[in-house]
């Protein structure tokens, strides 16, 4: 996917797309190396949310480059990973990246919140391309309806997609939500998909982000035009992968006591930015904003996500259909309630079916 349109969309869609960028390998000169930390130094100083952070990071990295300290990290490769790691440490922050993408030049004094009728159709084949960040909608024994929501695109592209799942699963008893593999996207469209699980007037303020840049403090509300509405019980999925705008959506969730939260706690990630280019085939992604949840005041950075129920990522299906099932069972009359003591049944033998998952960063 094109950084330049979807940085945020990029991001979550590793780490696939990190390897199709890393496939070469070049090798990168000392002259250039400290270019390419001078540059994110820069970026840093200027751009990052938090003054202060952004400068001791910044003098750290141009210390140990004025050093020597990257003169074994001739490839591209091999530099990117150094620096990456070492900004994480210096800044600690997750969403701090540095990637090799020759070729990546955003528009000069482009508005990232502006983009030409292009960018705009090559936004929406992308989001076909990848499913609309919906990997899957079933309905599950006992009919419980089941969404994996892998990223989260911009609501432009992805609200049509919202809409048509969140229609093939209505009529469902109870639902769970998946983003154990979910890496991230736009806050925009975690509002668009909170906004189905509300009830028609009940408008709520699920988010605001700070940013540095304009400073000033972005809203983010239900959207009152979404058509399908559930409003049962729901169980959301996460693990230590899920990430930044998955973890918004849980924390959303959660912090508006709709819902339960079944899995590991999530990586920690809650201040959102934007990809800068350095020279020489390099860009960083650089946090210019932060979360601030309307109910906490705070977010999840640095702690993550912590769900109710605290399961492995790989027993979060099972635990969240069997607290769903026995959700539904309480308030069903005496065959529906049978029904669902037989698919107990089989659950508890094994001889279900569920979705599974595997953890994304196996693959890195």
């Amino acid at each position: 996917m094109r950084i330049s349109i979807l940085p945020a969309i990029a991001l979550a869609l590793t780490p696939q797309l990190a390897a199709a960028q890393e496939t070469d390998d070049p090798a990168v000169p000392e002259a250039a190396r400290a270019e390419v930390v001078e540059a994110l130094g820069e970026a840093l100083i200027g751009k990052y949310v938090f003054p202060d952070v952004g400068e001791q990071a910044a003098q750290a990295l141009l210390e140990k480059s004025r050093a020597g300290g990257y003169r074994d990290h001739g490839t591209a490769g091999s530099f990117a990973e150094a620096l990456r790691t070492d900004l994480r440490a210096a800044g600690n922050d997750r969403h701090l990246q540095v990637r090799y993408i020759p070729g990546f030049a955003p528009p000069e004094g482009a508005d990232p919140n502006h983009h030409s009728e292009e960018e705009v159709a090559e936004m929406q084949r992308e989001m076909a391309a990848n499913g609309y960040g919906i990997f899957r909608t079933a309905r599950l024994p006992g009919n419980v309806g089941y969404l994996d929501i892998r990223f989260f695109g911009p609501p432009e592209g992805v609200a049509p997609a919202y809409e048509a799942a969140m229609q093939l699963l209505h009529g469902s008893d109870a639902l769970v939500i998946d983003l154990r593999a979910n890496g991230g996207g736009d806050p925009a469209a975690v509002a668009q998909l909170a906004s189905h699980l509300f009830a028609k007037g009940d408008v709520r303020h699920i988010n605001s982000i700070y940013n540095r840049l304009e400073d000033r403090t972005r809203e983010f509300w239900t959207n009152q035009s979404v058509e399908t509405r559930f409003t049962g019980p729901l169980f959301v999925l996460t693990s230590d992968y899920t990430f930044s705008g998955g973890e918004e959506f849980a924390y959303d969730i959660q912090t508006q006591k709709r819902g339960t939260l079944v899995g590991e706690t999530t990586g920690g990630g809650a201040n959102p930015g934007m990809m800068v280019p350095l020279g020489h085939g390099f860009a960083a992604f650089i946090p210019t904003g932060r979360a601030v949840n309307p109910v906490t005041g705070t977010n999840w950075e640095h702690v993550g996500v912590v769900p109710e129920v605290a399961v492995d990522a790989d027993e979060a299906m099972k635990e969240a259909f069997g607290r769903a099932l026995a959700t539904i069972k309480e308030s069903a009359g005496p065959e529906r309630a049978q029904e669902i003591t037989g698919v107990e049944a089989r659950l508890a033998e094994g001889k279900l079916d569920l979705p599974g998952w595997k953890d994304p960063s196996a693959d890195r």
